[in-house]
């Protein structure tokens, strides 16, 4: 019935549509750098300080900005934290405000966190 030419024919073209089927994958949605690593390391109490760990986050957010990649959600609240943590108000509004302009649908939250700071900054 197939002859080996068509047996031939027929492998070689499964092999052409299996082969387009492994292309090179495409460049991730968002340029992570380090800050798993980092988020792991807050949690996880290491004894970086709020200070080098902010260093860490603004040095990854350094190269992401200037490769043109996009920073993922929740890496400008965690910055702003930190920064939180160190007395820094103005830095830790501008990194929540950054995240809530990037992601939207963080808005809730942003200004839940934000609204909280403001009242322990307020209180003694």
């Amino acid at each position: 019935m197939f002859t080996f030419r068509s047996n031939t024919a027929l492998l070689l073209l499964a092999c052409a549509a299996l082969g387009g089927c492994a292309a090179k994958p495409s460049a991730t949605l968002y340029q992570w750098q380090g800050y798993q690593s980092h988020v792991d390391a807050y949690f996880r109490g290491d004894k970086l300080s709020p200070d080098a760990q902010t260093q860490l986050m603004e040095e990854d957010l350094r190269k992401i900005r200037a490769s043109g990649g996009t920073v993922p959600p929740g890496f400008n609240a965690h910055l702003g934290l930190l920064y939180g943590q160190q007395g820094k108000p103005d830095q830790f509004a501008l990194q929540i405000q950054a995240e809530k302009k990037q992601y939207p649908e963080s808005e809730t939250f942003m200004d839940f966190l934000l609204r909280n700071f403001n009242k322990q900054k307020a209180t003694p």
